[in-house]
């Protein structure tokens, strides 16, 4: 055998063990993020509130409690999450936003939220229907794609 198959070979292995940790490491995380959801499920309630304010924010800078933050994996620290500041009864509180629900909470407007601890994770409107946000505008390829379709 020449040294370029064996090199091959080698990359070849390494790159099938690569994958097969991946998928395990994956099946791993997602029997976790469904016990997570499962958790959220059971412990969530329906709260109206009225929406003072609505910002994708880092955490250090969220307003959260310390305890919060100090919980949460270092790589998240730096990204931006979704949060919204409400008024909850006589208390105004922070929290945070499930993305799919994010752009659907309309500002300075009374909703009812299903909320589990700090964690937003559905809304509904208390005065009829909530309007969805506008379709975002399409790309220049994305356009000339539909053309040619």
């Amino acid at each position: 055998m020449s040294k370029l198959t064996i090199v091959l070979l080698i990359i070849l292995v390494v790159l099938i063990g690569v994958l097969v940790a991946l998928y395990f490491f994956g099946k791993k995380a997602q029997k976790k993020q469904e016990e997570q959801q499962a958790q959220i499920e059971a412990s969530k309630q329906l709260i109206s509130m009225l929406v003072i304010d609505k910002k994708r924010l880092p955490i250090k800078d969220s307003g959260l409690p310390q305890m919060v933050i100090d919980q949460t994996p270092k790589l998240m620290r730096r990204s931006k999450l979704p949060i919204v500041k409400a008024k909850v009864g006589p208390k105004i509180a922070i929290m945070i936003a499930d993305e799919k629900v994010f752009d659907l909470i309309p500002v300075k407007k009374e909703i009812k939220a299903e909320v589990s601890g700090l964690y937003i994770v559905g809304v509904r409107g208390i005065r009829g229907s909530l309007e969805k946000p506008a379709e975002k505008k399409k790309g220049l390829f994305a356009r000339f794609r539909r053309k040619k379709q």
